[in-house]
């Protein structure tokens, strides 16, 4: 008799509350950037709760990599809205969110504070060779899966080129690899068609490849207009108000404006994303000083939530170091917001309106390809930002070799990469190591 109805038992549709109730717990456990997140989802999700087959969780997830923003919010925000339609992809992507705002605010804070103390310093020293050694383990991660052949390690190394030496915008990269994916498959698919998977046990999961779309997530163009109404309202809202009340030259509405422009523009994640970023707030905006978009790196790496949270710092610092007439902390936690505002809100557009579509893309071969040559190709971007943090920590000045931090980065790279050490550890123990090497020794 129970045989007879385990099958029918795991085929059961979460409860809204019990949905609620694990995206809530997701919050406060995503570490690891997106590669850790997603490993999470795929645990919790498809191989526990079975809500979703391993089929349909790697269709979310290889269109959420097409989008821009944090691939794994939206993954987050897709498996929501199909389980629960918009309010569950809400509270699915906000909850994957809010705690690390909260998090980050206070690390933030402290940093801003308190960052001119030498204990303060040494700590955030130590914590600059585990980031590197971590974007070097995320090339690594991601190539093993991405470049499974000759045709993929071409596109990753053409794309390490075209931006690191020739400096070409990421997005023309995305575009470019996504093209010759598209077309290439055609002409030489076993080269191309690299990401595709199924599940032998779909039968078990809540959502299946052997089951319709859920009604709601059959196109409306009527709901379409509504939802990219809506959505667009408040994701400008903010940004508009800061530019009336604060003036169209402050630092609160540009930082609004060109983090809105990024959440559209940037492709491939938080890796993918930082280059352009710190160019744009150091040299352009002037709003971090030299090093320190690398102690906010170390920060979002210590704390749940998406990897691009680090653009909170960034607004953070940006609004504490302009407050232009505010008190410097009610400037940073409105540029905090602000940017955190401008960043995440835009992927609940992309789902709610793209979402349709996307469910009737699958098994469409072409797009397959695509995302396996854009993948390709974001390993070359990802070991640009490698190279860069690495330039910057090993020859801090001049003609200097800051020997130690090369010695901190191959353990912690071996750490992570040989013994799998999880990314929380290898960040608390580089920034203790650091204290204790400014404690013992004058730097």
């Amino acid at each position: 008799m129970n045989e007879t109805f385990e099958p029918q038992d795991r085929h059961r549709p979460p409860s809204f509350a019990e949905a609620f109730r694990f995206w809530l717990k997701l919050g406060f456990i995503s570490f690891g950037g997106p590669t850790g997140q997603i490993a999470i989802m795929q645990t919790e999700l498809v191989e526990k709760k079975k809500w979703i087959s391993q089929s349909r969780f790697l269709h979310a997830l290889n269109f959420c990599m097409l989008l821009p923003g944090p691939e794994a919010q939206q993954l987050a925000i897709y498996i929501g809205w199909l389980l629960h339609k918009i309010r569950g992809g809400i509270v699915a992507g906000s909850l994957f969110v809010i705690p690390s705002i909260f998090v980050l605010w206070t690390l933030s804070y402290i940093y801003a504070a308190f960052g001119n103390l030498p204990w303060i310093a040494a700590i955030f020293w130590g914590l600059k060779p585990a980031v590197t050694a971590i974007v070097l383990v995320a090339v690594i991660r991601i190539g093993r899966k991405a470049l499974k052949n000759e045709v993929m390690w071409a596109l990753a190394a053409l794309a390490f080129v075209a931006i690191y030496f020739l400096k070409v915008p990421f997005p023309a990269i995305v575009l470019g690899a996504g093209i010759v994916g598209y077309f290439g498959e055609s002409v030489w698919r076993n080269k191309f068609e690299i990401l595709s998977d199924r599940d032998g046990a779909t039968e078990l999961s809540v959502i299946s490849d052997e089951q319709e779309s859920p009604p709601h997530t059959q196109p409306n163009l009527r709901r379409a207009i509504l939802i990219s109404a809506v959505c667009l309202a408040l994701w400008l809202a903010p940004t508009i108000a800061a530019g009336i009340f604060q003036g169209w030259e402050s630092t609160l509405f540009k930082e609004g404006l060109f983090f809105s422009k990024a959440a559209v523009i940037t492709f491939g994640g938080a890796y993918a994303v930082l280059p352009y970023v710190a160019q744009q707030a150091l040299f352009h905006y002037g709003w971090l000083k030299p090093g320190q978009m690398m102690d906010g790196l170390g920060l979002a790496e210590t704390t749940p939530g998406p990897l691009i949270m680090v653009l909170q710092f960034v607004g953070f610092m940006g609004a504490w170091q302009h407050p232009e007439g505010l008190p410097p902390l009610l400037a940073a936690t409105m540029g905090a917001l602000l940017t955190t505002w401008a960043t995440f809100t835009p992927c609940f557009l992309w789902i709610f309106v793209g979402g349709p579509h996307i469910e009737q893309l699958r098994g469409n071969r072409k797009l397959t390809s695509a995302l396996s040559t854009i993948t390709a190709a974001i390993v070359g971007v990802i070991l640009n930002l490698a190279v860069w943090f690495a330039l910057r920590v090993f020859f801090p000045i001049a003609g200097g070799i800051d020997w130690l931090a090369i010695v901190l980065c191959a353990v912690a790279f071996v750490a992570m990469l040989r013994y799998k050490l999880d990314i929380i550890p290898v960040v608390l123990a580089s920034g203790v190591l650091g204290l204790i090497y400014a404690l013992t020794f004058s730097r």
